[in-house]
């Protein structure tokens, strides 16, 4: 653990966490200033390619950036991640045509591979276990904060001053943040030349770019298995498998595969895979239920997610306090309960269910959600050496985007699917009112659902029939979402059981009796 005055690591605190700030506040401030762009510049055939570089360079930097930071320093790396993220953010607000954001989205997403996972890498530096553990909930209530107050705050910048300030504003925060970095966290000197697998990095890059392409592609099971897409799969197979052979041989790995021998490790990962197909499911398909089935607006349906949002910061600020206490199985477990109980309600909804009910079932995902995913990270962290801290840490996140980016195309797949054989089944009734070519025009473009004009326009049993396809199609993705939690339950309760206690004498923990059972050269040791 880095040793410093107290003032000073809240000093370090307080510049990761408006680091953090940027990269929270960019998921949800720029779909508010969206339309505004594609007005003044056109080129709405890119307008998803406006999230998905972001998206895509953002997840491939990840593992990159904390192995470097294993390398190089936190310090060092954080500043460049931070640059990176800033000059993209200058480019975006002076794009003159969409191609030109694109790629400026793509080069902000770079750097922001390294603000989220660096961030809480500094920080298990610098805190004690018992520390980490309380201050969960500011973490949490960083991108709890961020999804109330970013859309609102992105329609008032597009609305006051121009949608190019939605990036401008980054400049001054960045700068702050940087320079907080810069001036509060010491590190130790680094004496020795690291040896950097320059063959693997690039391998890894490459194989998750491909998986990307594929994922971010959307739209239907077909769309998804094209002719390319399969050779996009295909190789990205080939590159991941020439990627392992070079890590069992490289002198200094980029991700080094005898971390998976630590259980608590791999189980983190697994289970955080698993648990983010269901976390961006939900973020993704419950304002879809809201607009379509339940015929909410735009703004409406976004505040659906608040109870989530806020039963997820609760549930980290208990969950930090009881880790102590407990230990990290009970509240894995515990977590992934909730998500289960969560996921299971949902995929009983109709479009007659009270919003108070849906509301409570979206809070027992925020309750899942919040147990689970900082628990597992800090039980990740807790279970290796400091040299191995930046690299899993970025492991920890990037499985969960991975996990999500790969279950928000195959759910939506499957969702668009369902849809259409919902239609098709109820255009065979007799007297439902929808006609097979309508069906088949609904199925491939069902936005009539979701805006209100278009909505307006249908007739009332008609528009029934259409929301009830649509519930079904989605109660199917609830429920997929319930079982893949409990998959990631049954891998959970192999997590090693236990308290994680503290030393008071040094300031310095260990995972006591969670980690007796991995191989001593695995084993925590104090930095």
């Amino acid at each position: 653990m880095l040793t410093m005055s107290s003032r000073r690591r809240w000093a370090v605190t307080a510049g990761v966490m408006t680091g953090m700030l940027l990269a929270a506040l960019e998921a949800t401030v720029v779909g508010t200033a969206m339309p505004t762009i594609v007005a003044q510049l056109g080129g709405l055939a890119h307008y998803s390619w406006v999230f998905s570089a972001y998206l895509l360079t953002s997840t491939v930097t990840v593992p990159i950036w904390g192995k470097l930071s294993d390398l190089f320093g936190r310090r060092l790396l954080y500043q460049g991640g931070i640059a990176v993220f800033l000059i993209g953010s200058a480019a975006c607000g002076l794009s003159q045509t969409m191609m030109h954001l694109v790629f400026a989205r793509a080069l902000q997403g770079i750097g922001a591979g390294a603000l989220v996972p660096l961030a809480m890498t500094i920080i298990g530096d610098m805190f004690t276990l018992e520390e980490r553990a309380k201050m969960q909930g500011l973490f949490s209530g960083i991108w709890g904060l961020s999804s109330i107050i970013g859309p609102l705050l992105g329609g008032f910048i597009t609305d006051q001053l121009s949608w190019r300030w939605v990036f401008y504003i980054n400049l001054p925060v960045g700068i702050a943040a940087a320079v907080i970095i810069g001036l509060a966290l010491q590190e130790p000197p680094r004496t020795e030349r690291p040896s950097i697998d320059y063959l693997g990095a690039l391998l890894l890059t490459a194989s998750v770019t491909l998986l990307m392409l594929v994922l971010v592609e959307g739209g239907t099971v077909a769309a998804i298995f094209t002719a390319r897409n399969i050779a996009l799969l295909v190789a990205a197979a080939a590159l991941f498998a020439w990627f392992v052979r070079v890590e069992m041989r490289a002198k200094d790995p980029v991700v080094p595969l005898t971390l998976f021998r630590n259980r608590v490790v791999s189980i983190a990962i697994a289970v955080g895979f698993l648990a983010g197909v269901a976390m961006f499911g939900a973020i993704t398909f419950v304002p879809l239920m809201a607009q379509g089935v339940l015929g909410a607006t735009a703004t409406q349906a976004g505040t659906f997610l608040t109870p989530l949002m806020l039963s997820w910061v609760a549930a980290s600020i208990i969950g930090g306090r009881l880790l102590i206490r407990l230990g990290t199985r009970p509240l894995v477990i515990a977590g992934l309960l909730f998500l289960i109980a969560g996921f299971g309600a949902l995929a009983m909804f109709t479009p007659a269910t009270p919003k108070v009910i849906l509301m409570a079932e979206l809070s027992l995902i925020g309750l899942g959600l919040g147990t689970t995913m900082l628990t597992l990270l800090i039980a990740a962290q807790h279970a290796v050496r400091r040299e191995q801290l930046g690299i899993t840490t970025s492991l920890n996140q990037f499985s969960r985007t991975i996990g999500g980016a790969l279950g928000v195309a195959l759910l939506g797949a499957l969702m668009v699917s369902g849809l259409s054989a919902n239609l098709h089944k109820a255009a065979a009734q007799p007297g439902s009112g929808i006609t097979t070519a309508e069906a088949d025009r609904l199925a491939e473009n069902p936005n009539a659902l979701v805006q209100p004009e278009a909505r307006a326009k249908i007739a009332r049993p008609v528009l029934a029939e259409l929301q009830q396809a649509l519930a079904g199609a989605l109660r199917t993705i609830f429920l997929i979402s319930a079982v893949l939690v409990a998959l990631a339950l049954l891998l959970a309760l192999m997590i090693p059981g236990g308290k994680i206690e503290t030393i008071p004498s040094t300031g310095e923990d260990f995972v006591m009796a969670e980690l007796t059972t991995i191989d001593a050269e695995h084993e925590p040791c104090c930095e």
